[in-house]
């Protein structure tokens, strides 16, 4: 897969610095060789993903962009992505993988928990955040990812104490883990291992919030 990717990466530069639709429709061609390959690329993953999780579907996202609510009109991404999501109701999370250069990185974890499953989680932490804690910590997590990230209130939610000793990890809204690759990295033989050793380390975490989700406060079978 090294040649399609360097590939990939030569046909994404050209497209940052020529983002309109002309010079789209002129290279239509190696568009299409490139999305065609790039989907093999990702299907391969699925079915490496497949051996260590139970994946409800994957989605290979478009490259056009919606830009009616954007003050960047520019119409097409610069890059190739795609979603797998593990299969509901008992098996919560998501895993990302986006290709562009000088940009790849894998991700996962909740974008955009509904405020349900978000009550839930913040629930649950503010009772007892060590077992997340110690997930996070444990070298089999950083030894991929840094730190948990995603965005979060600037206080504490309604009804939680700004006092609260996990109060980090309440007042977030979104709970994401990434890890970045160099161009060297992305082409190199052993990229789809990296990808697959990067998406087990999530794995725990994973679990734990799908015991979060599945369960009531008292820990009871919600299904």
């Amino acid at each position: 897969m090294k040649a399609s990717l360097e590939s990939t990466f030569d046909y994404l530069s050209q497209l940052k610095d020529n983002n309109n639709r002309e010079w789209f429709l002129t290279n239509k061609s190696v568009f299409e060789k490139e999305q065609k390959k790039i989907k093999l690329f990702f299907g391969e993953i699925k079915n490496q993903l497949d051996q260590i999780d139970a994946i409800e579907k994957m989605q290979v996202f478009r490259i056009y962009r919606d830009v009616r609510f954007s003050k960047d009109k520019t119409p097409y991404k610069n890059h190739f992505s795609a979603g797998f999501v593990r299969q509901k109701p008992h098996l919560r999370g998501g895993y990302y993988l986006h290709i562009e250069d000088t940009n790849t990185f894998v991700g996962g974890g909740f974008w955009e928990p509904n405020k349900e499953d978000l009550l839930r989680i913040r629930k649950e932490l503010s009772i007892d955040a060590s077992e997340l804690r110690e997930i996070i910590g444990q070298s089999s997590f950083k030894n991929y990812f840094d730190e948990l990230k995603g965005e979060e209130l600037k206080t504490a939610p309604r009804d939680f104490d700004k006092s609260h000793p996990d109060i980090d990890l309440i007042r977030k809204k979104q709970y994401i883990v990434t890890r970045q690759f160099t161009n060297e990295e992305v082409l190199s033989p052993n990229f789809n291992k990296e990808i697959i050793a990067s998406f087990s380390a999530m794995r725990p975490f994973f679990n734990y919030m799908s015991d979060v989700l599945s369960t009531d406060l008292n820990g009871v079978s919600i299904y």
